[in-house]
């Protein structure tokens, strides 16, 4: 039996994909498998000795120690794509609310009194007038599992678009229109967008993608939409780029101090992808991964791992989580070979300075395995070991 914590009230429909192999929120466990998240920030959170796995029911994982629990072996999974019709339609939401000034509309109407209301609405609506986003121009940055639907839609919407990734997998290649134009240099596209929508993560080489150099590179009258994460932004060069006519409007999912009640900044409180049918996706996306992890030592949609999967064949399986080292491999094999145990298949696959490990072992007898075991857990350079029984043989 494994046991699950929980934070941020993740859907109890979603979190039945763990199966009846999982304990979700025991009272009497103080020490979990896996945790499942969504906006709960770990940073200042001591992990569990027993803790394996986290899952982040979303996208985003800036709100998870990534380092720490790396070297602590803790493999962290997010659930790209899960949420990302809801965040594509608040996208989509936000170009016609930056188009139309919907929201001032709103508020305007809502301060009129007296019998003559629909001739003071007649009289004053002129001041509401807008445009529409047919024919203009959408730059997307970034073309993974949101933007590239952001992309799709606003082409069926009648809009120009022009896609920026350097990085965008086969799979979402194959799945972008053909109307939608590629672009290799971000000043072209900056140079040509009407509005400008951001879909990528935070790192180093992205925070400050909106500065002051950038704005300067951009058309006039631009709006900027980013529901992707607030550091991606540079504040002051925003408040700097609206008082001198390049901004028309920022319309932003995530809130600061300072961005709040500014003239042309509309400010949502991180509800993109706050959707029933989101936040059910995300929770049996992320149940499903750690089911998975728990019972297989299978990796999928890791952020600090390699995916790796391989068909479970074998009596047993020994997972390890090691220094990416030279020679490991070999060492691994000899260590079982010493033990006289038949490997049945083995892979192993890095991502930076570490590297993870399946091993599927062709031997029954249980007291060599736990020998072969204990030898891991003893190595200095293997960080983290499992013992996983294939219970599905006869």
């Amino acid at each position: 039996m494994f046991n699950v914590k929980t934070y941020n009230n993740i859907n109890k429909v979603g979190l039945q994909e763990l199966g009846d192999n999982f304990q979700v929120d025991a009272k009497d466990s103080e020490n979990p498998d896996a945790f499942i998240i969504r906006s709960q920030n770990l940073h200042n959170v001591d992990f569990p000795a027993n803790l394996k796995a986290i899952a982040r029911a979303g996208a985003g994982t800036n709100n998870i120690p990534i380092d720490k629990a790396t070297e602590k072996g803790i493999v962290v999974f997010n659930t790209p794509g899960a949420n990302a019709n809801a965040v594509k339609e608040a996208v989509l939401t936000s170009l016609l609310l930056a188009s139309r000034d919907y929201l001032s509309a709103n508020a305007w109407a809502n301060t009129l009194r007296g019998e003559d209301v629909p001739k003071q609405i007649e009289a004053g609506k002129f001041q509401f007038a807008g445009s529409e986003i047919y024919g203009k121009t959408l730059g997307v940055i970034g073309l993974g599992a949101i933007g590239a639907r952001v992309a799709n839609d606003a082409r069926r919407l009648g809009m120009n678009v022009l896609g920026y990734d350097p990085y965008v997998s086969i799979d979402t290649a194959w799945s972008i229109s053909s109307h939608v134009k590629r672009i290799k240099d971000l000043k072209e596209l900056f140079a040509n967008s009407d509005f400008v929508t951001i879909h990528v993560p935070l790192t180093v080489d992205t925070k400050h993608t909106f500065n002051n150099e950038t704005f300067s590179q951009m058309k006039k009258g631009v709006t900027i939409i980013n529901f992707a994460r607030v550091e991606l932004v540079d504040n002051e060069a925003l408040f700097k780029a609206i008082e001198d006519g390049i901004i028309k409007r920022y319309i932003t999912d995530f809130g600061t101090e300072e961005l709040l009640n500014k003239d042309k900044v509309t400010v949502f409180p991180h509800i993109g992808g706050s959707t029933a049918e989101a936040e059910l996706n995300c929770a049996i996306m992320a149940s499903r991964t750690i089911r998975n992890f728990m019972e297989t030592g299978e990796i999928k949609n890791s952020v600090n791992f390699p995916n790796i999967q391989q068909l479970l064949d074998a009596p047993y399986r020994i997972t390890l989580i090691n220094k990416n080292i030279p020679n490991i491999v070999a060492k691994i094999s000899t260590a079982v070979s010493e033990l006289g145990i038949n490997i049945d298949n083995i892979i192993n696959r890095s991502k930076g300075d570490y590297a993870y490990t399946l091993l599927d072992l062709d031997e029954s007898d249980r007291v060599k395995i736990e020998n072969l075991y204990k030898a891991f857990k003893d190595d200095k350079d293997i960080i983290s070991v499992r013992l996983i029984e294939n219970k599905n043989l006869g």
